[in-house]
């Protein structure tokens, strides 16, 4: 089934390029079926990739999804044009008293910055309570996995001192768990960071399960049962030459940075990378979308009134 978004948002003509199925809103209002609500709050500069790039894995999934793009209150993004987010954006404030049946949260290139200090900190708080008598299921990536943890379990962030930065091989901890049906026991994922979270720092709790960890890059997708959150503090979803756009700033800008491990052919960043991660990043999101699907009320405002 297709993904239903916004008529005039960008990301649309680059996934029909790509042959994603992509449904007009027109159309899709005329089938007669469930689709599954699913926000964004997106917290990244370039929201435009962003989008383009969940976008795509969830448009690939085998049923109807409809999207909403969330921005924070608090805080007005300065790298996306005014119109494009007035187009396509909505705040938190707008849909709060609306019920989704799932949500992404985003990373933040401020994982170096204290939670505390983040000019959104209070407002993101709120959202994550609210996720819990108004989201049936909470995906949390990189920094947004991070500030989740922090806030439902208390679980700090260390600095790493330096640029973790590649594409690493991954192992599946729990080969049995539903979110990584059909995985390989090991695979690769493109990590990007200057923080991690330490499993000795999870509190010992069977709901909250590591799923995915790597030898050299640490905790990867871990699954909080009990508050209906999954935390990936990697990068499933990158386009093939993320990675080589996020090097080619750090030089630009005379940062301290080595070219991403594993990822260019020779280590050479004059060459092509190849994209080794493609294939896990559409299970994942796949598995994702048809566990809320089994599980999800069919009656939308019954999400969350266990919690409630």
């Amino acid at each position: 089934m297709p993904i239903r978004i916004p008529n005039e948002l960008p990301a649309k003509r680059y996934l029909q390029d790509e042959g994603v199925e992509v449904m007009s809103e027109s159309d899709a209002v005329r089938q007669d079926i469930r689709p599954l609500r699913i926000a964004i709050l997106n917290l990244m500069p370039k929201k435009e990739e962003t989008e383009t790039q969940l976008s795509r894995l969830l448009g690939a999934t085998p049923l109807q999804v409809e999207l909403t793009l969330l921005t924070t209150g608090s805080y007005v993004p300065t790298h996306t044009s005014k119109k494009h987010m007035a187009a396509f954006y909505r705040t938190w404030d707008d849909i709060k008293n609306e019920k989704f049946d799932g949500l992404i949260i985003t990373g933040a290139p401020i994982e170096q910055m204290p939670f505390e200090d983040v000019i959104y900190w209070e407002e993101l708080r709120g959202i994550f309570d609210w996720t819990q008598t108004h989201v049936h299921s909470t995906l949390n990536i990189c920094w947004g996995a991070q500030a989740s943890l922090k806030h439902f379990r208390d679980v700090p962030k260390h600095e790493v001192g330096f640029k973790r930065f590649g594409v690493f091989e991954h192992q599946v901890v729990q080969p049995g768990a539903s979110l990584l049906r059909g995985f390989s026991d090991g695979f690769r994922i493109p990590v990007s960071r200057h923080t991690e979270t330490r499993r000795a720092d999870l509190p010992t709790d069977p709901s909250l399960k590591v799923l995915v960890e790597s030898p050299e890059a640490g905790l990867c997708l871990l699954q909080d049962e009990k508050y209906r959150q999954i935390h990936i503090f990697n990068h499933f979803e990158y386009d093939d030459l993320t990675l080589a756009a996020e090097y080619q700033r750090d030089v630009a800008q005379g940062l301290p940075i080595e070219p991403p491990k594993n990822y260019f052919p020779g280590d050479d960043p004059a060459k092509k990378p190849e994209n080794r991660w493609r294939a896990h990043a559409h299970l994942l999101f796949g598995n994702w979308i048809n566990e809320i699907y089994q599980s999800v009320p069919f009656e939308r405002e019954k999400i969350g009134q266990e919690a409630a």
